[in-house]
């Protein structure tokens, strides 16, 4: 049994005991006084229990799932922002051959040339940002 396996089944067993207990008292056909003292003593006995759960066993299964949770946050936000790179790098593209085209529609040779670069630089930082997402990654 993994650590992690036997710290959870621990507790477990401490809380379905304690509540076992606890309404099995409770439901009994006994007198007030009788019934004050029995849950007395279950509850003596799950305090007991409790003590004996290993604080730092606690600890370290809870900080592993929180460091677990805080990866797969990291690695998320990092895929999201490559996909969203990527759509936003082909919708600037796709705007700025709309550009070139429309230059070109036109009959303007001066426009045409600056769109032409636009597209240039618009596909060059596009791949330079999605470069650089997917080597951080």
């Amino acid at each position: 049994m993994s650590k992690n396996e036997k710290g959870s089944g621990l507790g477990k067993f401490v809380v379905g005991a304690a509540v076992g207990a606890g309404l099995g008292v409770l439901f009994a056909p006994k007198k007030g006084s009788e019934t004050r003292r029995e849950l007395k003593v279950k509850f003596d006995e799950l305090v007991a229990q409790i003590k004996k759960i290993d604080i730092d066993e606690v600890k370290d299964e809870f900080d592993a799932k929180v460091n677990e949770i805080k990866m797969e946050l990291v690695d998320l936000d990092k895929e999201k922002v490559l996909e969203i790179a990527k759509e936003k790098g082909e919708a600037l593209k796709t705007k700025a051959q709309e550009l070139v085209d429309m230059a070109v529609e036109k009959g303007t040779p001066a426009l045409k040339k600056a769109a032409e670069d636009v597209l240039q630089n618009v596909i060059k930082v596009s791949k330079e940002a999605i470069k650089k997402l997917n080597t951080d990654k």
